[in-house]
């Protein structure tokens, strides 16, 4: 079960080639008020478990796993904390930005979001909500590394990007607003009780001011069953770049 980045929609996948060689099927599901979901107002990430929690049981999943990458993070954690899914993987994910251990190592205009949303998160939220496709393409460029910018523009992968953040906005943009008030909040339940299996994927070259500041380091301490892999060469595109040691090292936990 792959719960998107920010902004996108369930059009973008990944690990093609070695889902198939493997025999998993990859299902990724819109989140409230993004793509072709229905509007969740007021909505909170334990909402998103509970959600996913249905989902799997109409369509008889077993086994189901999680990926979350980037904002998608919180979301996949929150699955695993309510044990709906039997092991996790958090990719290029963004920290729990707003717990106090983050807080000396947020980049400034980082701090002062993380802060609106704890002091007025309404405010946050209308803030959020001046969003859009092309200021989002343009912000995850702007603040790549040049190894992640070669991957995200690569033709097809850049059509494929943009088609899912145009289907993500395609009802407005308080989908991605109450997403990113949920992602900057704190989170509304207790990563040192994790029980699952959670692999933490980074690259060293990730230079977004969103995702894990160290690199999931403190993330790591604080969920006991965390494995976390930091690797030199790659940035924050390691879903795609990388896809073939994520889906290993989760598969076989």
């Amino acid at each position: 079960m792959l719960c998107p980045g920010a902004a996108t929609s369930r059009w973008l996948g990944f690990g093609a080639a070695v889902l198939a060689e493997a025999g998993v099927r990859l299902i990724s599901v819109d989140r409230p008020g993004l793509g072709a979901s229905t509007p969740l107002p007021g909505r909170s990430l334990l909402d998103w478990a509970t959600d996913l929690r249905h989902f799997s049981a109409v369509r008889a999943l077993k086994g189901l796993r999680a990926v979350g990458f980037s904002q998608g993070a919180p979301f996949a954690l929150a699955c695993a904390a309510a044990r709906v899914v039997e092991g996790v993987a958090i990719v290029s994910g963004g920290d729990e930005l707003a717990h106090p251990a983050m807080r000396a190592l947020l980049h400034p205009d980082v701090a002062k979001l993380v802060a609106l949303t704890a002091t007025d998160p309404a405010q946050a939220e209308a803030f959020f909500a001046g969003m859009s496709a092309e200021l989002m393409w343009n912000m995850v460029i702007g603040m790549s590394h040049e190894a992640d910018r070669a991957v995200y523009t690569a033709p097809r992968f850049a059509e494929a990007y943009r088609r899912a953040l145009d289907e993500a906005f395609s009802q407005g943009t308080a989908g991605y607003a109450r997403d990113t008030v949920l992602a900057m909040s704190r989170w509304p339940f207790e990563l040192e009780s994790l029980t699952v299996p959670a692999d933490l994927w980074y690259g060293a070259l990730d230079t977004s001011t969103v995702h894990s500041p160290d690199h999931g380091q403190a993330l790591a301490s604080r969920i006991p069953t965390a494995r976390r892999h930091v690797v030199p060469d790659a940035g924050g595109a390691l879903l795609w770049t990388h896809a073939g040691s994520i889906l290993k090292s989760l598969l076989a936990r």
